[in-house]
Parts: structure tokens; sequence; C-alpha cells
């Protein structure tokens, strides 16, 4: 786990697929959440695991499938957030954004958003 200290920041890009779960079943690329509904949690998943495959094999770079494929806005920024500190996102997503080093690509993150892969950029 982190020593990440109360005033440290973070800068990540993730990759959201928003499912039937979601709180919020619209996005970008689905305003009418017609894919997310009918978009199980298992299905994002599998997604999310293929791009996180290629993306660690080598194939493919996290800011170019987060442009094609994720549910957040941030997608025409390659999925990127910008910096935050604690206690600005879903406490998972901070908990695992904190606990990556600089450069690494987190496993599967579920929040209420959806399921998500991130990558610590600073």
């Amino acid at each position: 786990m982190s020593t990440a200290g109360e005033g440290e920041t973070v800068r990540a890009s993730h990759i959201l697929i928003k499912h039937e779960g979601s709180r919020r079943k619209a996005s970008w690329k689905d305003p009418d959440g017609r894919v997310i509904s009918a978009t199980t949690r298992a299905d994002a998943a599998a997604r999310l695991l293929d791009l996180r495959n290629q993306i660690l094999a080598g194939q493919a770079n996290f800011a170019d499938l987060a442009a094609r494929h994720s549910d957040c806005s941030s997608a025409r920024r390659g999925g990127d957030l910008g910096s935050f500190g604690r206690r600005q996102m879903q406490k998972p997503f901070e908990d695992a954004t904190f606990a990556l080093k600089v450069g690494e690509v987190s496993d599967l993150v579920d929040t209420d958003s959806g399921v998500h892969i991130i990558l610590r950029t600073a």
C-alpha cells in the first residue's frame, strides 16, 4: 500500500467501461444509455481485461485505447484525469491510484461509475 501523505497528489489516466449497474447509464459514446444498460459487469470486465492485456503486451497505447473505448469524457484527453489528491475521487479509485507506482497499470477497479483500469502518470 502507498505511504502517501495527506497533501500528496497523483496524476492518472483511466479507461472506464460503464455497465447496467453504473450510477449514470449514459456517456459521450452512448448518450441514451442503450448499450450501457445492456452491458453486464462481466462483459465490461472482459472488455477491460482485453484492453489491459493489449497495453501490458505493448500491442496498444493506453491513451489511444482510452480515446476509443472509455465511457468517460476524459477519453478526448486519452483518459487523462489530471492531478488529484485524497478524497477527490471515489474511494476504490483513489486507493487503487495511490497504491500504483508511476507508469503502472492497475488491475480492474470497480466504482459506482463502472469498471476501470488506471494508469498512474505522476
